[in-house]
């Protein structure tokens, strides 16, 4: 039996939009960006990174025009904080 990208993606411990999320900022491939997440993720210094790559992506979107993406990219910031509140400060 073969895992596919959608079982890999199950297995972790971040959401769909999160590993996109890092995949669009590291410019770096969809599972590439599921592996460095997942290690990330375990971590409160690594989940504070995640976060700050949101959000950091986030506004990058809003100061080049694409204010639909910034929004829901502040949306699963929101929801990443919401998970791991007790490791990740705001920023």
């Amino acid at each position: 039996m073969m895992l596919t990208l959608r079982d890999c993606i199950d297995f972790s411990d971040l959401r769909e939009e999160e590993i996109l999320a890092i995949a669009e900022c590291e410019h770096i491939p969809l599972l590439v960006a599921l592996e460095e997440g997942e290690s990330m993720v375990h971590t409160p210094r690594g989940r504070k990174r995640i976060a700050v790559m949101i959000k950091s992506q986030a506004k990058i979107c809003e100061l080049t025009g694409n204010t639909v993406h910034a929004r829901h990219l502040h949306r699963v910031h929101d929801a990443f904080i919401g998970r791991f509140n007790k490791s990740v400060t705001h920023h």
